[in-house]
């Protein structure tokens, strides 16, 4: 039988400094029935799960909290948010609890890939130099040992595509000839895209790493260059 959890003093001051930022939280609403749970991928990763964040921030375990990883590898997915009858917003919870930590003492592979994606436009540090040249080098492979795509058309920056494509960015560097079964499903329905070159990457690691300026920045950057350069009418991020 598992033992109780022992609770000292209560220490309430994350749940009040969150519902301050996040007042429809409703933490206190929660009802403990584990729907959260049930639907969560992180569950049980570190002995912790939703439903159990959310008891012990209700009952002011603000230190136990703070000591345990759990809070990154939640993928913010909102599938518990969606599916709480009270629609307690665990995903916000997370974002401010991350905050919360130090931003050196982040977990390094997420901090490397939100300060690479600034710096580069790419969470793996690929310049859009070499992303470009790789686009066109499989495109061309595919042209020419792909019976029935030799006149596959992929672009970087084509200003007036109607869609624009975000990539992910690990692709291109380690696997770019995954990239071609999503051009010849593209090719097949003759869709009208492109890749943008500016803050290419499909995922953002400073959103995950709750870096604001770094996620706010990277998105600025990606926006003014479809609207103002490509002119596309709408953006698929693949991630």
């Amino acid at each position: 039988m598992a033992e109780a959890i022992k609770v000292d003093d209560l220490d309430t001051e994350l749940k009040e400094d969150v519902l301050y930022k996040v007042p429809q939280g409703n933490y206190d609403l929660c009802l403990t029935c584990g729907t959260c749970t049930g639907g969560c991928p992180a569950s049980e990763q570190f002995e912790m799960d939703p439903r159990k964040l959310i008891r012990m921030i209700n009952l002011g375990m603000d230190e136990q909290i703070k000591q345990s990883n759990w809070i990154w590898v939640c993928s913010m997915c909102a599938r518990c948010v969606f599916a709480c009858p009270m629609n307690v917003d665990i995903p916000k919870l997370i974002y401010n609890l991350r905050q919360k930590v130090p931003r050196e003492k982040r977990p390094r592979g997420i901090l490397g890939s939100c300060d690479q994606h600034i710096r580069t436009g790419s969470a793996m540090g690929a310049a859009k130099e070499d992303f470009e040249f790789t686009v066109l080098d499989v495109a061309e492979e595919i042209r020419d040992t792909h019976p029935g795509f030799e006149d596959l058309e992929v672009s970087v920056d084509r200003a007036g595509a109607h869609m624009a494509l975000n990539q992910n960015s690990r692709e291109p560097v380690t696997e770019p000839e995954e990239m071609g079964p999503l051009w010849k499903i593209l090719h097949k329905v003759e869709a009208d895209w492109t890749y943008p070159s500016v803050m290419w990457a499909g995922e953002n690691y400073c959103m995950f790493m709750a870096d604001n300026e770094g996620w706010k920045y990277i998105i600025e950057e990606f926006v003014y260059h479809i609207d103002n350069n490509l002119k596309c009418k709408q953006v698929v991020n693949t991630e």
